[in-house]
């Protein structure tokens, strides 16, 4: 006897339906059935579909760098005086 036995299941189903109700389980049930059929067909196009290769090259801003050149920042350092305190 494992830890979910089929009674265990049973007992689950029933508190489930009594929580939710059929009409919402039916409704649940019908929109997961879409959902999945909306994945599978989305993955069948996509697999289907031939790799279209670019013709036109985007421009880049030109203050963007190549990934795998190093970026440096300029930058002026200030010190900050912080009021003395008198306690």
């Amino acid at each position: 006897m494992g830890i979910f036995d089929w009674k265990h299941w049973v007992v689950i189903l029933i508190v489930v339906v009594l929580v939710f109700g059929t009409k919402k389980l039916k409704n649940l049930g019908s929109d997961l059935g879409e959902t999945i059929k909306g994945f599978r067909k989305a993955m069948n196009e996509e697999e289907g579909k031939p790799a279209e290769p670019q013709t036109q090259a985007q421009p880049q801003p030109q203050t963007q760098q190549p990934l795998n050149q190093p970026h440096t920042v300029d930058v002026q350092a200030t010190k900050v005086e912080e009021p003395s305190r008198k306690d």
